[in-house]
Formats: structure tokens, sequence, C-alpha cells
């Protein structure tokens, strides 16, 4: 039996980080991971001569050294952001809809929305005041955050719109269906359409991109999730891979320990947890133990989507078929509702996808000749699990040809290059991320799920969650969140040291 001052629970982006910081600060601690390697999402995978990234499109909040983001800050305190090479994107997205619409909108206030007024030229002054608001109500909301006494006759435009639905102001602002669909398109990077995301996220996710640039990191997430894990090591923390936790022990309401899946009881009164609540509330920890006032939480909560996703290496340069930019969204209605309806059926029908070349950003990414391409489908888990087991694997390819078919139609010889290709559905990402459902934004992002109203402190002391089942998903919130726990732990810890002298 041993004992540690913290037990971290997976090493993803929040748990990592949330690891690091704490022993950055001196505190004994242990991280446990199921998985062979750090990172969850944040990995990388070898097939062939390719090495392919697993999660990471488009890293928000970074920023430069001279206008630095929030995620920078955290990079910076864990000392991790200059052992690694970024790489700025000049264009946010390239969004293609058969026969209506190729238009490549850059990172950059002034050139985007000269963009955007020169393809939809009706809507000029619309599309000016529009993003007028999504600056106003981010300036607000940081004002919010650090001001105690924030009200609406402070910040009017946050009180205001802050909850109001995305679709409520695309429509209230654009009349052009193709125009909605262009400024919201990285609805997706949150899981839930324009109808039931908060303006403020999508405004956030608009402001963080223009203002800040979208990056790309030399050797993928992968290389991310080393660099956190080696200052883990440096700082004397110790890590256990292959080994995951069966059990959180509980007495009289608060943490006394873990149970690893070989039976080693750990000792601990404090637990960062990056696995899912749905998972630690009902698998890890006792009945008798988890709060009916949980329960209750997490019965009005909803898995959501995964993702049938194509990794692709091609053995041509990215032009050669084609793709000239790394962030490419591929649609086929501007029905936002319908794409999201889709996400509930196997088959590929009004689906939108992304398709991400690194290749076009960063030449080195792939061996000289050739590139890479992840191609993402968001999909529910649910329809994938009623799927017979002997139908699986004929399902799995039938649907992913259908998705390349869509691919074919934008980037003609794409097919004909591919020399590696890998397919992973909902079924694959529940296996290797361990999460209901295959999530990878945990549960739907919708506005009543929020830390707004749901607090990702746990009612059990000693038990703390990071990650995206215990706030937004993505890169940036989920290793800021591991970060802002370690904080909480720390201040608990100096707290109880206080208490007793």
């Amino acid at each position: 039996m041993s004992e540690y001052d913290v037990v971290v629970i997976g090493a993803g982006n929040g748990g990592l980080t949330a690891a690091c910081r704490l022993a950055q600060k001196g505190v004994k601690t242990l991280l446990l991971e199921r998985h062979n390697i750090p990172g969850g999402c944040a990995t990388s995978f070898c097939r062939g001569r390719f090495e392919f990234e697993v999660a990471l499109h488009q890293l928000s909040g970074l920023g430069s050294k001279d206008k630095p983001g929030p995620l920078r800050f955290v990079l910076d305190k864990l000392g991790v952001t200059d052992r690694l090479e970024w790489v700025a994107m000049e264009n946010l997205y390239r969004l293609l809809v058969p026969g209506q619409l190729d238009i490549i909108l850059p990172a950059d206030r002034e050139a985007l929305i000269a963009t955007l007024q020169e393809r939809f030229p009706a809507e000029k002054d619309n599309i000016t005041a529009f993003f007028d608001l999504v600056y106003k109500i981010c300036f607000e909301f940081f004002g919010v955050n650090r001001d105690p006494q924030a009200s609406p006759e402070t910040y009017p435009t946050y009180f205001k719109y802050a909850l109001t639905n995305s679709q409520e102001i695309l429509d209230q602002y654009f009349t052009d269906p193709l125009l909605k669909m262009t400024v919201a398109i990285y609805w997706g990077y949150m899981g839930v359409p324009p109808s039931k995301l908060p303006f403020m996220d999508l405004a956030i996710l608009l402001f963080a991109y223009i203002e800040l640039k979208p990056y790309h990191l030399k050797g993928g997430s992968q290389a991310l999730s080393t660099a956190i894990l080696e200052k883990f090591y440096e700082a004397g923390g110790e890590a256990r891979f292959n080994c995951g936790v069966s059990k959180i022990l509980v007495e009289n309401g608060c943490v006394t320990g873990v149970v690893t899946e070989y039976g080693e009881t750990i000792n601990t009164k404090y637990i960062v947890s990056n696995a899912s609540t749905l998972s630690v509330y009902t698998e890890l920890i006792d009945p008798e133990h988890v709060p009916e006032e949980q329960l209750k939480i997490l019965g009005g909560s909803t898995v959501g989507p995964s993702s049938l996703t194509i990794f692709a290496g091609l053995d041509c340069e990215p032009e050669e078929v084609g793709i000239t930019e790394t962030t490419n969204f591929l649609g086929t209605t501007t029905d936002m509702d319908k794409v999201f309806s889709s996400f509930r059926k196997v088959a590929v029908e009004d689906d939108y996808i992304l398709l991400s070349c690194y290749d076009v950003s960063d030449p080195d990414f792939s061996p000289p000749g050739t590139c890479q391409a992840v191609i993402v489908n968001l999909k529910y888990g649910d329809p994938w699990l009623e799927i017979p087991p002997h139908q699986y694997y004929e399902k799995k390819y039938e649907v992913a040809d259908k998705l390349l078919d869509l691919v074919e139609q934008h980037f003609p010889g794409f097919r004909e290059h591919i020399e590696e290709i890998e397919v992973a559905t909902p079924l694959t990402h529940m296996r290797y991320l361990a999460t209901p459902g295959g999530a990878i934004y945990g549960f739907d992002q919708f506005a009543k799920d929020s830390n707004i109203f749901i607090s990702p402190r746990s009612p059990i002391k000693g038990l703390y969650f990071v990650g995206a089942w215990a706030g937004a998903g993505g890169f940036q919130p989920t290793l800021s969140s591991g970060v802002a726990a370690a904080r909480q732990v720390i201040k608990a810890m100096q707290s109880e040291t206080e208490v007793k002298s």
C-alpha cells in the first residue's frame, strides 16, 4: 500500500496539466493512465511512414509572444511553451458547398469582413455590425470575469446576448443562409448547432481565432503531451502507464484513495479525475457514497457526439489533389439543424465534414512528397452501438467509402493517392478514450450544462474534475482546466494545514 498527496486519474489534457502543476508546487503526485502513452485525444499513431494526428485541428487561445492568449499563459506557467515549435495559420478555414460556395476566410478582422462583404455585398453593413457585436460581447465577457460587481447596467451586451442562441442572432443580422452558415461553421467545434449554441460560445470561438490566430504544432499534439509529461517528471512527479483505476475509495463523504486495475490500494486525500463524471459516479465509486444530487445532475445531461474519422496518408503533395488550406469544411446543406440530426444516423447523408491537412501549414509534417489528411464526421455513439457485431466492419467501411466519395467531389484524385488509411468509428474512440459513447466533447455542450449553472466541483471532499466532462471541450479549455484544478487542490491543502496548526 502506497500513499500520495494527490492521485491524478487519466493523462489527457486536463490530467497532464493538473499533475504537472501540482508536482511543480512540491505536491507528491501520482499520475495513473490506462493507455500506454500520454495525451488522451492529444496523441498520434503510426501507420506505414505516416504519424497521424488524432485530434488537434486548430489550437485556439495561444497567441504570439507579442500578443499572448490565455493558453500561452498556462503553457508558460508549466514551462513548456519554448520547448515546442508553433506554426500560426494565416487563414481560419475554407468552406465549400457544391455549386454554391467556395470561400476562404482570413484570420484577420478587417480582411475577413472584406472577404465576406465581397461575396455577400447585399449584406455589407450587417456583416460589419455582426462582428462589432462579436467583439463587444467578448470584451464585456472579459470584464465580467474580472468584476465581482458585474451587472446588466455595466455590461449590457453580455447580459442581453450571452445565453441567446446563436441562430437567433444570425437571423437577426443576416438573410442569406449561406452567409449564416459561413460565419457559424465553427459550431462543429462545440458539437451543437447554432439553434442550441449560446451566442457567447460562438462569439468567443470567432474572437479567439481571429485575434489570436489558429495554431498548428510541429510534431502534433503528441509533442505537447510529451513536453508536459517531461516537465512533470522533472518536477519529481511519478506516472504509471498501462495502469487504470478500478475504484475510488470514499469514507464519510471524503476521498481516501484509489484501487488500481491490478488490485493495489493507493491512499490519498485528493483525487483529480480526467475520467468522465459519468464513469466516476456510476462505475468507480460505490453507489452508497454517491450524493443523490449528483445523480440528478447527471440525469439531466446527455452524452455528446463522437466521430467517424478517416486518417489518410497520400503519396502526393496536397496541391496535387486541390488541397490548398489546412482547415476545410465541406458542406452539403445550409440547414444546420438538419446536419445536427444526421449525427444520430450511421449513414452519411446531410453531414458536413471537416478535412484537416497539416502539411499545408507545415510542409515537414509528413515525409517529402506526401501529405496526410484527417477527415472528421461527427456522429453520436448510440446508433453505432446498435449495429450487430458481425455487421460492424462491413458497415464501418461502407460508410467510410461514402465519406471518401464526398471528399472526392471536392478534391478529385484524393482516392487514387491514398497510401495508408485507417478508419475510426465512435466505437473506436470509445475503446481508446474510455469515454461513454466515445464522446470527444464530454456532455452535449448545451448552456444548461455549462459551468455557469453547474459547478465542476464534486460534493465529495477531495475529488476534483478536469477536462471536457467538467466544462467546455477542446484543447484550450481542457488544458486550462488542469491548472485551475491544481490551484483549487493546493488551496484546499493549505486550508487544511492552517486548520491543523
